[in-house]
Parts: C-alpha cells; sequence; structure tokens
C-alpha cells in the first residue's frame, strides 16, 4: 500500500489528498470507498477516473468498496451543477442501480466471485440500505447537530448554487454523504474516501463527522476532473455521452471515442485508463512520434480500455472494423467477399431492412433517418446537398437515390455514413 500514493500521482491521478494519507497508507493496508449516484441506467466514460482508483488500489493490496446511491439518488448531488437534478422514483433507481453493478464488475474483483472471497475482495454496498430506513430526528440528532450551517455555506458545491438557488434538499447532499463515510467507517471499518474534484466538501464533511463521533482519523483523495487539450468537456462527442453499456454505445463507437483522441491527450489517457506500466507507454509514445499520423497510441489506448469494458472478442472485432474502414482502402472499390460485412456490422450501430424494401428502392433519406444518422428527411437531404453522407463509402449526390439489391454488400449489407467518423450498418433481413 504504501506505493499507492506515488503510483496514482506518477499517473496523474492525484488532484489532492488530506495530510497524513502516504503515512497511513505505508502502516499497512487500508479499506477505501468511492460512490456512484444512479442517475442514468448506465456509467460513462467520465466515471472510469475513480474506477481505475478503486482497481489501482485494490492491486496494491487493499480493499476496494463500490457505493451505489440508491438512498442519495433520492435526493441528488448538487456538485458541479448549475440547476436541480429531476429527481427519479425509487423503481427507477433500483433499476439503474443493478446495471450499474454489472458494468463496474468488469473492473474489480468482487466478494461474490468465485474463488474470490479472500482478503481485498471488493465488496458492492448500495446506500439505500441503510438511509432508506433512517429517521429524520435521528439524522438532525446524530448528524447534523455537527455542522454549522456558515461550515455548509463555505463548500464550493454550495457557494456555486447561492446566486441561482439550491433547494434545502440538495443543501442536505453534503450531511447525506458524510453519513455514508459515518457508516462505512462503523461497519466496514473504511478509512478512505476517492472522489473528483468536486467532492472535496463532500468527502471533508465526512472526515469531520467521523472525527466527531468517533473520534477518529479518517482521509480523502480527490481526483482530477478531465477535459481535453483543446478545453473542451472529457467523455462527450456530438452524439452525447459515451457510455459503458454496449446498447447505448457499441463497441465500435467506444472503440472509436478513444481513437479520435488528440494526439495532446493521447499519454495522459495511456496514463489513466489503462493499466500499462509507465515504461510500455513511454515506449509506445516514442514509437507513436515519428508517424503521429498513424495513430499508433491511439490504437493501443483503445484497444486496451475497449477490452477491459467490453472484453478482448468485442475490442478485436471493433478494431477490426476500424482498420477495415478508416485503413486507407476504398470500401467501395472493395470487390464482394473481400471485407468481412457480418463482423463490421456486429462492431457498429445495426438498422433492419426487408428484402421487399430494397427491391422496390428505399429512399436512402429514409435510411438515414432510420440508422439515426440523420435526425429527419428534410435533415438528410441538406446532409446530401453538402455531400455529407455516402453508401458504401462513395458519396450520395441525389436526394432521390434509392437503395436497390445493387447496393447490397455480402447480399445483406449497406454501409451508411455520415461525415468521416459516423457509421451505421444497414441488414437486410
Amino acid at each position: 500500500m504504501s506505493d499507492l500514493l506515488q503510483i496514482l500521482t506518477a499517473r496523474g491521478f492525484v488532484h489532492d489528498a488530506t495530510p497524513g494519507l502516504a503515512e497511513r497508507l505505508a502502516a499497512g493496508p487500508v479499506t477505501a470507498y468511492a460512490g456512484f449516484d444512479p442517475t442514468g441506467p448506465s456509467l460513462h466514460v467520465g466515471h472510469l477516473i475513480p474506477v481505475m482508483g478503486l482497481a489501482w488500489l485494490q492491486r496494491l493490496g487493499g480493499t476496494p468498496i463500490v457505493l451505489v446511491g440508491g438512498g442519495t439518488g433520492m435526493v441528488g448531488d448538487p456538485s458541479g451543477k448549475r440547476t436541480e437534478r429531476p429527481i427519479l422514483s425509487v423503481e427507477a433507481i433500483d433499476a439503474n442501480v443493478g446495471a450499474i453493478q454489472g458494468q463496474l464488475a468488469r473492473f474489480l474483483h468482487f466478494e461474490d466471485a468465485p474463488g474470490r472471497g479472500a482478503p481485498g475482495a471488493a465488496r458492492m454496498r448500495n446506500n439505500a440500505e441503510w438511509l432508506r430506513e433512517l429517521h429524520l430526528l435521528e439524522f438532525l440528532r446524530d448528524t447534523g447537530k455537527h455542522f454549522t450551517v456558515n461550515y455548509m455555506l463555505q463548500k464550493e458545491s454550495v457557494k456555486t448554487r447561492m446566486e441561482t438557488g439550491i433547494s434545502f434538499t440538495e443543501f442536505t447532499y453534503m450531511l447525506i454523504q458524510a453519513y455514508d463515510f459515518w457508516h462505512l467507517f462503523r461497519t466496514e471499518r473504511c478509512e478512505l474516501q476517492l472522489g473528483g474534484s468536486d467532492q472535496w466538501g463532500n468527502i471533508t464533511a465526512g472526515i469531520e463527522l467521523i472525527g466527531r463521533r468517533e473520534g477518529a482519523r479518517a482521509h480523502g483523495l480527490a481526483l482530477p476532473l478531465l477535459t481535453t487539450a483543446s478545453g473542451s468537456k472529457f467523455g462527450k462527442t456530438e452524439s452525447g455521452s459515451v457510455w459503458l453499456d454496449p446498447e447505448r454505445t457499441s463497441p465500435y463507437q467506444f472503440y472509436q471515442f478513444w481513437v479520435n483522441t488528440e494526439d495532446a491527450d493521447v499519454e495522459r489517457y495511456l496514463r489513466f485508463f489503462t493499466f500499462l506500466d509507465l515504461d510500455a507507454i513511454a515506449e509506445a509514445m516514442r514509437e507513436h512520434a515519428p508517424a503521429p499520423e498513424q495513430r499508433r497510441a491511439q490504437r493501443l489506448l483503445a484497444w486496451e480500455v475497449t477490452k477491459q469494458v467490453h472484453g478482448a472478442a468485442e475490442a478485436d472485432k471493433a478494431a477490426a472494423a476500424s482498420a477495415a474502414i478508416f485503413g486507407g482502402a476504398s470500401v467501395a472499390a472493395a470487390p464482394d467477399g473481400a471485407l468481412d460485412y457480418a463482423a463490421l456490422a456486429s462492431a457498429m450501430p445495426n438498422v433492419a431492412a426487408q428484402r421487399a424494401e430494397l427491391a422496390a428502392g428505399l429512399p436512402v433519406v429514409d435510411a438515414l433517418v432510420r440508422a439515426g444518422l440523420a435526425s429527419s428527411k428534410g435533415d438528410a437531404r441538406r446532409g446530401i446537398e453538402q455531400k455529407g453522407f455516402s453508401v458504401n463509402d462513395a458519396p450520395v449526390t441525389d436526394p432521390t437515390r434509392r437503395l436497390t439489391g445493387d447496393d447490397l454488400r455480402d447480399g445483406r449489407f449497406v454501409l451508411l455514413r455520415k461525415g468521416k467518423k459516423n457509421y451505421a450498418m444497414l441488414v437486410v433481413e
């Protein structure tokens, strides 16, 4: 454990830490937690920073706790938000909790996995277990009395909302998260909380509560909130967030997100999002430098992260599809059978069509809308006029064009493209 802080610092994970954390880690294994509020049915790539922090902790001998916020999700964290989050139903929160638990199991070895009940096995906890049964007067007496309003107003998550307004519900979130830390300290001897730098106020409130109620010392480690080298928010694309759920972001789209990483960011992302040692990353960057247009480092990053999230088989398929499409050879010029269109289709979004539709002539604008590459027929027509769409890598120039059997590849597939990076496969059933 004594190497944890040094390794995380070298990889860029440490934004802030409480005094004495290095000495506590040097004293022996520690139990630490990070929380994930179930505001949606999937985590996105922005959540990978705390996930990787917990994974490194486990690799170095610590015990990670993944805290899923089935209780705190009913309140909503104001940190980093200008307006109040919508309140989800209990049923929606519980459904989201189940989906998130499965995604986190790809990074950590859990106590309920076969043969993995040894010390250091990760634990999954849902704060609904204790928060939904907590009585208001008990909470006010045992937790609220330890915090002054002045103390809470100084926290950044509250200060930034004072002008626009913050509800009492969100105002109390800090105390509820502090209660979580105290509860995990009491029941699991959890001494360390990991979270984004925007969580620092909530983390230190938990440390304060443990000190006041238990007379004990706990610690916090703040992780950076990433932006790209160009200043945009990490994990966002033109189509929205990049999700870990393959139903929301296909493995191919996920792989392409990482392949499209800017050169200025790729080494940093290799440090954050892979388990490659720093020497291997340095060597990869040396090989990348003479010909950055070949995107060697980006392809390494994309394969490693896709493998971790979706498995090696899906990473291989996504890499093969990317190489086929972006490898320099024209898909339009490739003879029938030269490309494995079934493999390409498995690695990117699919849209179904009936053979009778192509026999009659399927309007290309309908196909583009059906594939999600255009928002409407009008949007498709405008895009065609601007030469923004292609079929089997050949630009579409006529908005009245119809897809027919002549457009099929391998007898079933039509490759649709918007711009340079957005693909979908029309698959004839």
